[in-house]
């Protein structure tokens, strides 16, 4: 029978007495061969006294933040030789201590860009609040931490942990190392090493065209998407839940009829679904058994002369993979037509904004409680009685604290700077600053770029739809890691081809584009594609790879095919291809075409092969054992999509820094911080040294420290104290706040709802009705709109009550 790695399974007090008992045994098992290379420390082994009246052993430190009581001690206890290093907690109410390689050119070793290292070091401690703690130098930055790699487990005998780097960035010259202690609780440290990684194998020959090796291939499948689908999850079986309740038809809408379907990639087949009620344009999230939570809804469409907006369902459901089949849960306290949709580190669900039951804008926050499996009332949620606006992107942050990208659907962002955090302990709301063009992120798209632990967001392009402007080239970059984190500049977005009606022309000056879909890569890099310039219209045809390692743009991907603008979507295979669905213009029309993206990665030789995964229920704080059928350089959990209207901010890639016990079999160590990795399924991918990734394996991460109500004791960093602005005070209690029914850009006094005639048409259109229904007519809107009561934008100059009939 294989050997299985230890799991962190009970809680804190059952780890102490495992750690205790099993010294020496399975917690010092896995011994990794060493790469062969020297050991880069200086007095590794605390042997060599500091200068006179130090109190540090040479090139060693006293390091950590926080609140906390400690002492740090040069004791005889060692694994080798004479000396070892103790550092004490023994009260901590946050931040961590630990004895780290001095900051220096004499003691940091010299590291080179693109090389992995690895880290070892002989141990005991009686607390599993233990990180391997890395630092690196940039040559501009100066010093700045980097991650903490690995938890190693309670041993009350010497053990030794190992494990290896990611590549080290560019502009890297240095690092440092130490264990942290973030627990009360007690680590004795010795003999410390850090020894470069060979070389990586040869380069792979190309197995496509040039072109495809390069830059990947699209493909449109033969198969349709059956259903006018807004919604896209991809489920723990490998399968696709496409949502399209009524599908932004008012036809099915009067009809009762509502959809969606479940596309099962290994053959190509759609399945239709029973679907309860309207859930065009809901909010959805993947709950931690990997069902799908899927909230509110459409109660009611615009009325056609649109005095009454969208209505938001109070309704909620549950969507099981294994049935394929709804079921529903209590109500929501109130409609949320565009709720936020985010899973926290307990695995709750937290939900802001969208339109109650009378179109008005929803200013209450709801929490769904994984243990109790229900909505929770209002009076036990906390509230700031503040409107988030629709679709606002609400990313969970290291330590449980909530980040407002700035990113939303329709009409401008919230007041302020246009990008906040929100504490859901404390209820405070502080602004964060930087974020440019904030009332033009309508449809814009962010993510936590890879890996996660790095807690770096991108916000690629958006618009307006109500004053609807060319959507802008714009990206911006946040580090929520810094102590007051800030917005800065990121580079232009690639410009590509753009259909406004007359052919596909090149883009020019600032044309940028919104409803980009922006994909996590197992490779590490996002894919963005898809796209139109104006709301709902004008589709751009472009995609390019975001490097989060550089901060730069590869440019010149082929695109997509089929126009993917508005209720499109695009998504990560398990298989690591990319699917894109939808395209719902401005003239009601649906694109029911499915595209395939395969990256280049897939051109370049034979995968790596993932041949066993010892456990598939990981813990927070687990070492798993994986065999692969040939070295690979990294690994990581990737959650599977969650994704409508360019929101999914649940979208992560979670680094699993790696033991190497030979060349097959390898040790992954996985966070023990739920909010960095909430709980649920994730897809685990094995990547090689040329950036090509394995098939994807499913695992289960949780565990009690997941499911717990207190929190959890995570080792978080440089980011103890709250962003210097002071916090926004709370708005009294209010019910709701008011929304024009135009709230989507559309101007309900022409044609069907379902036909969005814009508000204001874009800047190059001149306010003439031959130059307005000429735009219609070169969009393919219907050849007669009927006119609904007046006509505001004068598209019927003959009175006969149909708009535009009489153009040529």
């Amino acid at each position: 029978m294989p050997l299985k790695i230890r799991r962190r399974a009970g809680r804190r007090a059952a780890l102490l007495a495992v750690g205790a008992m099993t010294a020496g045994l399975l917690l010092t098992a896995p011994q990794q061969a060493t790469a062969g290379a020297p050991n880069l420390l200086t007095n590794p082994g605390f042997e060599t006294a500091g200068a006179p009246g130090a109190d540090m052993p040479s090139c060693w430190a006293k390091s950590g933040w926080g609140d906390n009581d400690f002492s740090f001690a040069t004791v005889a206890d060692a694994h080798g030789g004479t000396k070892a290093m103790k550092v004490s907690l023994t009260r901590r109410v946050d931040g961590d201590r630990k004895a780290l390689v001095t900051e220096n050119a004499t003691c940091a070793p010299t590291v080179v860009p693109g090389r992995q290292y690895d880290l070892s070091a002989w141990y005991k401690s009686n607390t599993p609040d233990v990180s391997v703690t890395v630092f690196r130098h940039d040559t501009v930055a100066g010093w700045q931490y980097w991650a903490d790699l690995q938890n190693p487990p309670v041993s009350a005998g010497w053990a030794r942990t190992e494990v290896r780097t990611p590549a080290v960035p560019p502009g890297t010259d240095k690092i440092t190392w130490g264990l942290s202690v973030y627990g009360v609780g007690t680590l004795t440290t010795d003999d410390y090493a850090l020894e470069e990684v060979g070389a990586a194998g040869p380069q792979p020959g190309c197995t496509g065209t040039p072109q495809e090796c390069a830059k990947g291939k699209w493909e449109v499948i033969g198969a349709k998407n059956p259903v006018r689908s807004m919604h896209a999850v991809v489920l723990r079986n490998s399968k696709v839940l496409l949502i399209a309740g009524s599908g932004n038809d008012i036809a099915q809408f009067n009809a009762g009829t509502f959809t969606s379907a479940v596309y099962d990639p290994a053959n190509g087949s759609f399945k239709t679904i029973p679907t309860p009620v309207d859930m065009f344009c809901s909010g959805h999230v993947q709950l931690s058994d990997g069902r799908v939570l899927v909230m509110s809804g459409n109660k009611g469409y615009p009325t056609a002369d649109g005095k009454i907006g969208y209505q938001g369902l109070k309704d909620s459901y549950v969507f099981d993979p294994a049935t394929e089949k709804y079921t529903k849960t209590n109500d929501m306290n109130g409609g949320h037509w565009y709720p936020s949709a985010t899973v926290l580190g307990n695995g709750d669900v937290i939900s802001f904004g969208g339109l109650k039951e009378d179109s008005t804008g929803n200013v209450t926050a709801e929490k769904f409680s994984a243990a109790q499996g229900r909505w929770l009332p209002m009076n036990e949620v906390n509230q700031t009685w503040s409107y988030w606006g629709l679709y606002p992107s609400m990313i969970l942050m290291q330590d449980g604290r909530l980040f407002y990208s700035g990113s939303h659907t329709f009409g401008n962002g919230t007041p302020g700077s246009g990008a906040s955090i929100y504490d859901y302990g404390a209820n405070t709301v502080t602004d964060v600053p930087g974020l440019r063009k904030k009332d033009e992120r309508d449809e814009s798209a962010s993510v936590l770029l890879p890996p996660a632990q790095d807690q770096r967001v991108l916000t690629i392009g958006g618009g307006n739809n109500e004053s609807n402007p060319a959507a802008h080239r714009l990206t911006d970059l946040i580090d929520l890691k810094a102590a007051s984190p800030a917005y800065t500049a990121g580079p232009d977005l690639p410009q590509g081809l753009v259909d406004a009606g007359a052919g596909k022309r090149p883009q020019t000056g600032a044309e940028g584009k919104m409803y980009v879909s922006a994909v996590l890569l197992p490779d590490g890099k996002v894919l963005e594609t898809g796209g139109g310039l104006h709301d709902r219209a004008d589709p751009v045809y472009e995609a390019s790879f975001f490097d989060p390692v550089s901060g730069t743009y590869q440019a010149g991907l082929p695109a997509d095919p089929i126009p993917r603008t508005y209720h499109s979507a695009g998504f990560l295979l398990p298989d690591g291809r990319v699917m894109t669905v939808g395209d719902n213009p401005g003239n009601g029309t649906y694109d029911h075409n499915v595209s395939i993206y395969t990256p280049p990665y897939l051109f370049k030789g034979a995968r790596p092969q993932l041949t066993s995964v010892i456990d598939t229920q990981w813990v927070y704080g687990d070492t798993q054992r994986i065999t692969v059928d040939r070295p690979i350089a990294k690994a990581e959990l990737i959650r599977p999509a969650a994704v409508t209207h360019s929101s999914d901010p649940n979208q992560r890639f979670v680094d699993l820094p790696m033991t190497v016990v030979n060349g097959t079999t390898i040790d992954l160590n996985v966070t023990s911080n739920p909010n960095l990795a909430p709980p649920g399924w994730y897809m685990l991918f094995g990547v090689d040294a040329n950036g090509v990734p394995s098939l994807a394996k499913w695992v289960h991460l949780g565990g009690p420290s997941a499911l717990s109500a207190e929190t959890p004791s995570a080792h978080v960093h440089e980011f103890a104290d709250a962003p210097q602005a002071a916090p926004k005070p709370n708005p009294a209690p209010r019910d709701s706040v008011p929304v024009a029914p135009g709230v989507a850009g559309c101007d309900r006094h022409y044609g069907s709802v379902n036909v969005c005639v814009p508000t204001r048409f874009p800047a190059e259109v001149q306010e003439t009705t031959k130059a307005r229904c000429d735009w219609l007519s070169a969009h393919k809107y219907p050849p007669a709109l009927k006119v609904n009561g007046s006509d505001p934008l004068l598209l019927d100059p003959d009175r006969d009550g149909f708009a535009c009939r009489s153009r040529s």
